[in-house]
């Protein structure tokens, strides 16, 4: 049973419904101009998200200086506000001209991946404009469903899910676990994941990501290697002109069986997405909760 909608959330969303038609009336320069202020200005709000931000940064660079370390922080908060204000109009994207906005390399690689005929796994994290796959690959033919966790607020949910599933792309719950994305990868679909995400044991191990020890799901390693399952890295940068490089890596097969080669590979799969950020770290989302200790709960006897 669902729980009733409360009234803050209710009020968040009265403000999207004021919010959203006033950026998308906008030409795009101007909503991108609107959002790298909001940004902006979100970073004198949220405080503890930037100490966050902070924090992290110089634990990632613990040879840069304060001055630097400021200065991602600042290009991290006006990147993520222009990355909001874009979701916000992504179904006003061109369909039939993704060059319009996209710089697009590699595409021969997701082709390989697909003419193996088990489904794809596209990889990639919280970097630059994540979103754009919902629009980009069923614009290149792909069939895509996307793993996300719902919103909190379920109105908002709704909201930004019809959005999001506007050119054919799906929405898979994150919570509903495996059995959907295999069943999706034996239609031949694409499933597209962000790997980047805190995620508690059981069900998760450590490894390392810039120097720091970090939880990661274990699920979708297992399920790569169970079926061979072809992985395809795949991540979009902004660009100065706010046009978008995405590219597709040659797509990889995950060898080995057993605890030492789920680790092994787990490990593997973090660092690509760690050398993807490290092209331009201003566009990770750094003051998220990424590194935490975790307690592990001890298994009954």
């Amino acid at each position: 049973m669902m729980k009733p909608i409360s009234f803050r959330h209710y009020l968040e969303y009265a403000v999207l419904l004021v919010a959203a038609p006033l950026i998308r009336s906008l030409p795009r320069p101007q909503a991108l101009h609107l959002g790298r202020s909001l940004g902006k200005l979100s970073r004198r709000f949220f405080r503890g998200r930037r100490r966050l931000a902070l924090d992290n940064v110089h634990q990632a660079f613990p040879d840069w200086s304060a001055e630097q370390v400021d200065v991602l922080v600042k290009q991290n908060f006006e990147q993520l506000g222009m990355s909001a204000v874009e979701a916000l109009r992504l179904d006003l994207f061109s369909v039939d001209k993704p060059e319009e906005y996209f710089e697009i390399h590699g595409v021969e690689h997701l082709r390989e991946a697909q003419d193996l005929g088990r489904g794809v796994i596209l990889l990639t994290g919280h970097l630059g404009f994540w979103e754009a796959g919902n629009y980009l690959f069923p614009a290149l033919g792909v069939p895509l469903d996307t793993i996300a966790k719902p919103f909190k607020n379920r109105l908002t949910d709704a909201y930004f899910y019809r959005i999001r599933t506007h050119f054919g792309a799906d929405i898979l719950n994150s919570r509903k676990g495996a059995r959907r994305i295999l069943k999706s990868l034996q239609a031949g679909r694409a499933i597209g994941l962000l790997l980047d995400q805190h995620i508690s044991p059981p069900g998760s191990i450590q490894v390392d990501f810039f120097g720091r020890k970090a939880y990661v799901t274990t699920a979708i390693t297992n399920l790569a290697m169970k079926y061979q399952i072809p992985i395809v890295p795949t991540f979009c940068l902004r660009r100065p002109d706010n046009r978008y490089d995405a590219w597709v890596e040659p797509l990889v097969l995950l060898e080995g069986k057993g605890e030492a080669a789920l680790a092994e590979n787990t490990q593997y799969l973090t660092t690509i997405i760690e050398q993807a950020i490290r092209r331009d770290p201003g566009q990770w989302f750094w003051m998220h909760k990424r590194w935490r200790k975790t307690k592990i709960k001890k298994q009954p006897d």
